[in-house]
């Protein structure tokens, strides 16, 4: 989240760092090392990956890696199946998760690792029914990034707190290729820098791949700084006409009264924060990859921390809080795992419907039917408007570059035409 722009430009200084520096490191071996709450980044994979080494049967780790002038990303991505061997099974429901955007926002990543510590069995929320749970989780393949900004926590676990962009100073959540590089009369360069094209980030160009490759019927991307659940758009302040759109909203309505007691804001990121996000994830999700349920959850806030705390704006800071977050969210996912799939199954049987009775899979219902497309293969649709969006973008570039190319080849010209020494004429 970008917090209130006109309480954050007045940090002129590095921010405080907490005294009992809630961020170990791993070297250290005082003793208010346990009392510490956010995991070093390093712990925190470390973790994740021996989950993933412990459930084999269920879990399985990729990284993916890439680079751009000379700055290198990695992502690490867990696959959640029930029955490992069916998780290419297309039949499934689709979930893709991602976590720890913003390297400031500590929180996110261990709500990451609790929930797969609860799809793993090692960790249970109370009032949960196991064999309920696994009902439902079997009919789901989830992909969980839990660590986003890998680079970005670096930065803040050094000390800068306030850091929410990559580690070369671009916001990874406004490096996408839907409105991007717009900027409000409030435009904050230390927040929301754009980078230099779409996809300009190395993370932003892993994290496309991954939802392009894995299509996902469901996305979340997670963030701190207040409770929200918000859905398309953030770069307007409206909200998508249709179904899909009164489907999204009665999941968080559901979400907002039974597990944020009704406090948490819901409606579109636009029109609810007070300001418009271009170049959003979850906007390109929606309008681009076309994923029918696209959602970024806000899950934790201190409106009252000071502008220089960024640690206590964006993460808990006792025991009995941080545990209350890492629980009420993570049954709020298992609401999403459970309901999800159930709106899904309403869309796909309106689309039977309108086909004559004719029985269409929610994965058809996508490819024909899910923005009033006109053709089956709305993949090639997809990835031909991605490429569309890209050359428009590089086209003005080319346009510029040669004006300015145009320009100073006329100011040479002009300017050896008119320093030439004459002579007379021979004629």
């Amino acid at each position: 989240m970008t917090i209130d722009r006109g309480k954050f430009r007045d940090k002129l200084t590095r921010p405080h760092i907490p005294s009992f520096a809630l961020v170990p490191n791993p070297s250290s071996s005082s003793k208010k090392q346990s009392h510490r709450i956010a995991s070093h980044r390093g712990d925190l994979m470390e973790m994740i990956k021996n989950l993933v080494h412990r459930h084999p049967d269920k879990l399985s780790m990729e990284t993916i890696e890439a680079g751009n002038k000379g700055y290198n990303a990695e992502i690490r991505v867990v696959t959640y199946c029930h029955r490992r061997k069916d998780s290419d099974d297309r039949s499934k429901i689709r979930i893709l998760l991602s976590f720890g955007q913003h390297g400031r926002e500590l929180i996110t990543t261990e709500l990451a690792l609790r929930i797969l510590s609860i799809l793993s069995e090692e960790q249970f929320l109370p009032n949960t029914n196991p064999v309920s749970l696994n009902s439902t989780l079997d009919e789901l393949v989830i992909k969980v990034v839990p660590m986003e900004n890998l680079n970005g926590r670096k930065l803040v676990e050094e000390g800068d707190l306030c850091e929410r962009r990559n580690g070369r100073g671009v916001d990874l959540n406004r490096n996408w290729s839907v409105d991007w590089g717009k900027k409000e009369k409030d435009y904050d360069p230390y927040e929301e820098n754009p980078g230099t094209a779409p996809f300009s980030e190395p993370e932003s160009q892993i994290m496309r791949k991954l939802a392009l490759s894995f299509d996902p019927h469901i996305w979340v991307n997670v963030h701190s700084g207040m409770e929200a659940l918000f859905m398309p758009y953030d770069h307007k302040n409206t909200t998508p006409d249709g179904l899909p759109s009164q489907r999204m909203r009665r999941l968080l309505e559901q979400l907002n009264k039974i597990h944020c007691q009704k406090r948490c804001m819901i409606g579109s990121g636009g029109g609810s924060v007070g300001y418009l996000a271009h170049g959003t994830a979850t906007d390109y999700m929606f309008n681009v990859v076309r994923v029918p349920m696209s959602f970024t959850f806000e899950i934790y806030g201190d409106s009252a921390a000071s502008s220089k705390d960024c640690f206590k704006m964006f993460n808990p800071t006792d025991h009995s809080t941080f545990n209350r977050v890492l629980n009420d969210w993570s049954a709020a996912f298992l609401t999403i795992f459970k309901f999800g799939p159930h709106y899904l199954d309403e869309l796909r049987a309106k689309a039977s419907a309108a086909n004559g009775d004719k029985r269409v899979s929610i994965d058809e219902y996508l490819d024909g039917y899910l923005m009033q497309r006109t053709q089956k293969d709305g993949k090639k649709l997809e990835v031909l408007d991605i490429g569309m969006q890209e050359i428009r973008t590089y086209f003005r570039l080319f346009l510029l570059s040669s004006v300015l190319l145009m320009f100073m080849f006329c100011s040479r010209i002009s300017k050896n035409k008119y320093s030439r020494p004459t002579t007379p004429c021979e004629c």
